[in-house]
């Protein structure tokens, strides 16, 4: 079996209808514009109420309509967090633009090809 380090799940609409059906459990996810350029990276840890359910609807009510969201439920999620970063910036060259603002410290190098 193939290790899968980019997130490649469906996108879906970042609604609060749409996040309401989350499970409130840990995990990271993504959320991007409706051309699907991930905007952030974030995850849902031990100090989020309702875990993805509770990240999600903040970021829905920030944003606004017009953008999608993927998740993954992962107990590890810190450490998911961090690789999906550096996932991302081995592919892109840089963190999503919001990530960007407040990268996390030391992140490190990823060769994911």
């Amino acid at each position: 079996m193939a290790l899968r380090l980019r997130l490649d799940k469906p996108w879906q609409p970042l609604t609060p209808e749409r996040v309401a059906k989350l499970p409130g459990q840990l995990g990271v996810y993504q959320v991007a514009d409706a051309a699907g350029t991930v905007l952030y990276i974030g995850q849902a840890g031990a100090l989020s109420p309702f875990g993805l359910r509770s990240e999600l609807l903040r970021e829905a009510a920030a944003r606004g309509p017009g953008h999608q969201f993927r998740v993954e439920v992962n107990q590890q999620y810190r450490s998911r967090w961090l690789e999906l970063l550096m996932v991302h910036k081995a592919d892109h060259g840089a963190l999503p633009a919001d990530n960007a603002a407040n990268p996390p410290p030391n992140l490190g190098r990823l060769s994911p090809n």
